[in-house]
């Protein structure tokens, strides 16, 4: 006989794997109560079992009536509360409190909570008849003591039928008014299988229900990876999911109700909405607790989330979990779990969804004062902090007593901030007196004197410490994230430790594809000289002071403002049933005043009143007609902390921000930005992703961008589309050799730094009202050494200073020892930066008088959608050991600085000259930074440098070749083209007669 192939074959393979293997019993579709929803032949056997003492006094109470008033109440107990929370903490029948359910305990220790715990009965029941007079079954139906949890309906493609028809089964033929389908009353999920793929949905709504994916990724992709032998590709749900301590786990601990609130046409509306684990959460969680459970205190692990992963709840979870999480001993394995968080909504749902699970409060405690409540939050042993990093530096006096605990720190979106000082305090804070006990026992080791224990301290508590295990979440690490948090493959270069992908997320639809609808204009303009001298003016100001001169003139502004109003009220407006909005996102405070300004004006001139605009900025802004502004004012009134529900409402459309509301917002009514600010790397991902968040009704996005390039924006999502790749990492011996390079400047000594240490690094017993004042005067000398310098000199010297203070910061917390001396540097360094005079001393260039502007159009540079493609990695820079340095300012007549502008946007391009580039390559070799970069660096950091350094060469050279010069500022191929050969050809001839013995000081000269 054939092998059966039909539908009925998956669900007895299903069911079998449940009862033989899952901790199942079967159960008969007969034995359910259909009025009630429920099969009594579970719950009250469970009930006698579990709490005899329970069902005999109400045995003694209502005799006969036992059965029938239990189950009574039970019902009358989920209809009101709903299942889950009847699940988790019972019910009163006759003033007895009943348990439903046991749910695994933390520890060990209690050998009768484990003995109840195992008394749970979970049967599988097949083709279940769920309502009177209806010969409707479903599929499969997972119950727990009597109560159905989960429904199922199985679909088979080699019968013709797949997921989608089981999710249009559950969208058509089941009826959400039948109490088994109620939302909370009965059972909590529904899944549509098929031997592929996975949805699920915990409401059922008719036509309108909503499943989401419930599949592991396949790769980095949606979907599921192929199947083992003798197994289907979703075999993970019936093996894993659903098996009995896992169902029971995440009926217990993951599900729960979450409850916001909108404002919809003026009326605030109530959501309740039914929280199961999405696979990849579900999958990170367990993975994270489980390591940490083996790996004790200590460890580091990042998390890479695309927007839209659901990261508050898996923070959420996360953090409970951590709480309570014990070792194989039963030990605790963290005293206190610390969230760190800039987000304000976050406290609340932890508190929400934790309450739900405990039912006590007291285990989340929010830091909304100050540093004071975080260090008694940290004494008493809060089990749950939410608090910002930026408390933590004023901390320390505080908490000199606090006994040595374990914790776990869960970062919130991290980023290179976390490498800074004020992470550092953290550490040392958290680390309690175990730091400064291993710091006083290397200090007598080295006998050091009392001030290096201190340069000691410091240098121990950037490291790891024994103590701490991070737990870093984000969607866009950069390097020095990925070093700090990662974990070392086995090329020894640093992965996330768990990935749920954007591309994958894109392919789940649980974000949109901000780059499929994306549109560039360019500005294309001449300017004139309105007056009849020919001023000398620095080059790089004039250029800047042109630029500014194009980017706010009135007419620039009032085109752009036309294109975006016009577009929107074409195109956007009707988007989302009508209920769509938009960002300007502006390139500084004042673009977003002049803007708002320019956006009023339009609108009355138009007579267009279903369009309102806010606006958005920091502080106070003057401009150079003497006017002030702020953004409340200019909102007639609205306050900063309110500006983000007003704009939810139907009353606004539009937001103009200037460096807010570009990262961590969440609206997902948005859905079109309108982009007038440069944009790079990590900064364009996350502005562009304030798009993607989905919404009823919402179906693309659209991106109209006059700065950027379609390729530059490409790049930029590059590395996070995937897993971002790394070709090159920091060498500690970079540091070293920029503490040298330093050194041999002779703008400080070494006698200096050492004096400031002993000031700096005194310990508090000795500290005096003189300290400040002799730091001060330490640094005296080497600034005036540093004024003495001639200009490019001091930004070099500036530049490296910073690189060296940045490097330091990262590298400290991942390199394997501690160097005191460049301890000793780097706190001397911090405090010389801002001690030397600020860049651009004098007076800006102002041309507004001087320049007019002749001609202007925008055009339309491409439209369409901006590719990514599987298994393409971006690469995410390390940071470089060499600043940039500032170019040389050298004069010019304005006329030669007005072609060059003129050149560049719009110039016909024709072919390259090859003498021309011989030329510039030699004046590259000849050029002193560009032999120092080359001579320190990896040919990627060189780039770092070289690249700026070419495009100067060219501004240089441009009248010997305009048409060349306009080709390579325009086009962006070409650019990269002659970049990358111009770039090895340099570092190649610089490295070679370096090796040859020529000193790199000495060649060309």
């Amino acid at each position: 006989m054939p092998v059966d192939h039909k539908e009925k074959a998956f669900e007895s393979a299903i069911e079998h794997h449940l009862v033989t293997c899952a901790g199942y019993v079967k159960a008969e579709q007969g034995w359910f109560h259909q009025e009630r929803a429920l099969d009594p032949t579970q719950f009250l056997p469970f009930i006698q079992e579990s709490q005899p003492k329970i069902w005999e006094r109400l045995r003694k109470l209502l005799a006969e009536r036992t059965e029938e008033t239990l189950l009574d109440d039970l019902a009358k107990a989920m209809d009101t509360r709903g299942s889950l929370d009847v699940l988790r903490h019972g019910f009163k029948c006759y003033g007895e409190p009943v348990k439903v359910a046991y749910f695994k305990p933390a520890t060990r220790m209690n050998p009768d909570d484990l003995a109840l715990y195992q008394k749970n009965r979970l049967t599988v029941v097949r083709q279940l008849l769920f309502k009177p007079t209806s010969s409707q079954a479903l599929d499969l139906t997972l119950c727990l003591n009597g109560i159905p949890v989960v429904t199922a309906e199985l679909k088979n493609p080699m019968t013709g039928q797949d997921v989608q028809s089981a999710m249009y089964q559950y969208r058509n033929d089941r009826d959400p008014n039948d109490l088994i389908f109620q939302f909370k009353k009965r059972a909590l999920v529904h899944f549509a299988v098929d031997p592929d793929l996975v949805y699920m949905t915990t409401r059922l709504a008719g036509k309108s229900t909503y499943f989401l994916p419930f599949n592991q990724g396949d790769g980095l992709g949606a979907g599921n990876p192929p199947a083992a032998a003798g197994k289907y590709k979703t075999s993970y749900l019936w093996e894993e999911v659903w098996q009995r301590d896992s169902l029971l786990d995440i009926l217990g601990r993951f599900m729960h109700l979450e409850v916001t609130e909108a404002e919809v046409g003026g009326k605030k509306i109530k959501k309740e909405t039914m929280i199961f684990p999405r696979y990849h959460q579900l999958d990170a969680v367990r993975k994270l607790e489980s390591t940490a459970r083996q790996e004790g205190a200590g460890a580091n692990y990042l998390i890479m989330h695309s927007a839209g992963s659901g990261k508050s709840n898996s923070i959420a979870w996360l953090a409970h979990r951590l709480s309570n999480l014990h070792g194989e001993n039963d030990e605790r394995v963290f005293d206190s779990v610390i969230v760190v968080t800039d987000r304000r909504v976050l406290d609340q749902q932890l508190q929400n969804t934790i309450y739900q699970f405990e039912h006590q409060s007291g285990v989340v405690q929010k830091i909304d004062e100050d540093s004071t409540q975080l260090a008694e939050a940290l004494k008493s042993g809060v089990p749950i902090i939410i608090t910002t990093l930026q408390k933590f530096p004023f901390i320390t006096d505080k908490v000199v007593d606090l006994p040595n605990r374990m914790y776990a720190v869960i970062v919130d979106e991290a980023h290179s901030s976390q490498t800074g000082e004020a992470a550092a305090e953290l550490k040392g804070a958290l680390a309690g007196n175990a730091l400064k006990e291993k710091a006083k026992q290397e200090a007598e080791e080295r006998g050091l004197a009392d001030y290096e224990e201190e340069i000691v301290k410091a240098m121990v508590k950037r490291g790891r410490q024994p103590n701490l295990s991070f737990f870093a979440f984000t969607a866009t690490p950069k390097y020095k994230t990925l070093e700090t948090f990662g974990r070392k493959d086995g090329s020894g270069k640093p992965q996330p430790f768990h990935v749920y992908s954007m591309r994958q997320a894109i392919e789940e639809k649980f974000i949109l594809d901000v780059l499929r609808y994306y549109t560039t204009y360019k500005t294309y303009f001449r300017l004139i000289k309105s007056i009849e001298d020919d001023p000398k003016l620095d080059k790089k100001k004039a250029a800047r002071a042109l630029a500014r001169f194009v980017s706010f003139h009135p007419y620039n502004l009032a085109q752009k403002t036309e294109v975006m109003i016009e577009h929107f009220r074409t195109f956007t407006k009707a988007k989302i049933g009508g209920r769509a909005k938009a960002m300007v996102v502006t390139g500084s405070r004042e673009h977003a005043v002049r803007y708002k300004q320019e956006f009023d004006k339009y609108l009355a001139e138009k007579g267009y009143h279903d369009i309102k605009a806010l606006v958005a900025f920091s502080g106070t802004v003057e401009l150079d007609t003497g006017d002030e502004y702020t953004e409340v004012a200019m909102n007639n009134g609205i306050r900063e902390s309110q500006l983000p529900k007003e704009f939810a409402k139907d009353s606004y459309q539009v937001l103009i921000v200037a460096e807010k509301y570009q990262t961590g917002f969440d609206q997902p009514l948005l859905h079109t930005m309108y982009v007038d600010k440069r944009l790079d790397g990590v900064q364009a991902v996350q502005t562009l992703s304030r798009l993607n968040r989905t919404h009823a009704g919402k179906e693309d996005t659209f991106i109209l961008d006059f700065v950027n390039e379609a390729e530059d924006i490409r790049e930029a999502f590059k590395p996070y589309y995937e897993i971002p790749a790394i070709d090159q990492q920091v060498d500690v011996q970079q540091l070293y050799g920029l503490q040298k390079s330093l050194a041999d400047e002779q703008i400080y000594w070494a006698n200096e730094v050492e004096e400031f240490a002993k000031v700096f690094f005194r310990p508090k017993q000795f500290h005096s009202q003189t300290d400040h004042a002799a730091m001060h005067r330490i640094l005296n000398g080497p600034v005036e050494r540093f004024e003495a310098l001639t200009e490019e000199k001091q930004e070099q010297f500036r530049s490296n200073l910073v690189a060296f203070r940045n490097l330091y910061s990262f590298m400290s917390q991942i390199i394997p020892f501690q160097d005191a001396d460049l301890e000793k540097l780097y706190a001397f360094v911090r405090l010389l930066v801002p001690r030397l005079p600020k860049r651009g001393i004098g007076p800006a260039v102002v041309l507004e008088d001087e320049v007019a502007l002749r001609f202007y159009r925008l055009q339309q540079t491409s439209e369409g959608s901006i590719a990514l493609a599987a298994g393409e990695r971006g690469t995410v820079p390390a940071p470089t050991a060499v600043g940039t340095g500032k170019d040389r300012h050298e004069q010019v007549e304005l006329s030669r600085l007005i072609d060059v502008v003129n050149e560049r946007f719009g110039t016909d391009f024709k072919p390259a000259d090859q003498l021309f580039f011989e030329q510039i390559r030699e004046e590259a070799i000849s050029d002193t930074a560009i032999q120092q970069a080359a001579m320190v660096n990896s040919l990627e950091n060189f780039g770092y440098v070289f690249d700026k350094a070419l495009e100067d060469k060219f501004i240089d050279r441009m009248d010997q070749n305009q048409e060349i010069f306009a080709r390579y500022m325009n086009d962006k191929d070409f650019q990269r083209v002659v970049a990358d050969w111009m770039r090895r050809q340099v570092y190649d001839e610089v490295r070679a007669q370096t090796s040859e013995g020529v000193p790199a000081r000495e060649l060309r000269t």
